[in-house]
């Protein structure tokens, strides 16, 4: 997409990793890495292990063997204090929102700032609704309560807590799931202008092809419990791997590609510079 990452430093590397839940296997040897201030995805169909992964990824769980380093640290074996000190660096938007019904908006995105920080409570209020803004929510949204918000609303309330700490590495659950076209496409801007202002490393999981094709720099294909292709969409486009193929074929497919060349003409006719989205 618009960042080159291809010289960009990993800032989360994955090598040989299995897991496994009784007799079922779910990542057999997977190899992948994820590189500093790029938009990385990774689909797959259902039970490929792209949850357990990103579960792997934030110490929720750990695998069988293999090792995963995040931002320089091996996961394996470490201790409570690195992961507190780990867990500070990055933010995590889960798929269902994760928001304390019994909080308003604003005291969810306030709530790790004065679990892990000593500032007063006056400037973690101010924090919080600058956060609330930044993810382009109204100031009276900091006053509602998740029961309160739309499904688009609570995409970005759960996205501001996420970014409270100012994280290096962003982690997004399905961003998009359930939400309606121009919800969607709201959440699509939101996620591009989050790395290009702050060089945020942003890793989600998705079935959004639409936001594969508008955001994502690099896409990780996963099946069969290793990956079996990686690069842009227009790199895995031209991979003849059925599990690759799900992805472009067929009519969404198609359609979230056709979609992908409407904006990158539009923004090309804009900005009177040659689009570098896919032909």
């Amino acid at each position: 997409m618009q960042t080159n990452t291809d010289s960009g430093q990993p800032v989360i590397e994955i090598s040989q990793v299995t897991t496994s839940f009784g007799d079922h296997i779910v990542h057999a040897g997977l190899d992948l890495d994820v590189r500093r201030a790029e938009i990385f995805a990774l689909i797959g169909g259902s039970g490929s292990g792209k949850s357990t992964l990103l579960r792997e990824m934030i110490l929720l769980h750990r695998p069988d063997s293999g090792s995963i380093r995040v931002l320089g640290t091996d996961l394996h074996g470490i201790g409570d204090d690195e992961t507190l000190a780990l867990r500070r660096r990055y933010g995590v938007m889960f798929q269902q929102g994760g928001l304390f019904g019994s909080l308003t908006v604003a005291e969810n995105v306030g709530l790790p700032l004065r679990e892990h920080t000593d500032l007063p409570d006056t400037l973690i209020d101010e924090i919080a609704a600058l956060k609330i803004a930044m993810t382009g929510l109204a100031p009276e949204a900091g006053l509602q309560y998740p029961s309160e918000l739309s499904g688009g609303m609570m995409k970005r309330a759960s996205l501001a807590r996420a970014l409270a700490l100012d994280p290096e590495l962003l982690f997004l659950d399905e961003p998009t799931a359930g939400l309606d076209p121009e919800s969607a496409a709201g959440v699509d801007v939101l996620v591009r202008k989050l790395r290009d202002m702050f060089g945020l490393t942003i890793v989600m999981i998705t079935h959004d092809l639409d936001l594969l094709w508008q955001v994502a720099d690099r896409v990780a294909v996963l099946a069969e419990g290793k990956v079996q292709g990686i690069g842009s969409m227009v790199e895995l486009e031209h991979m003849d791997n059925p599990a690759i193929r799900q992805f472009f074929d067929g009519p969404r497919g198609r359609a979230a590609h056709e979609q992908a060349q409407a904006e990158a003409k539009k923004t090309s006719v804009e900005t009177g510079r040659p689009s570098s989205k896919p032909k």
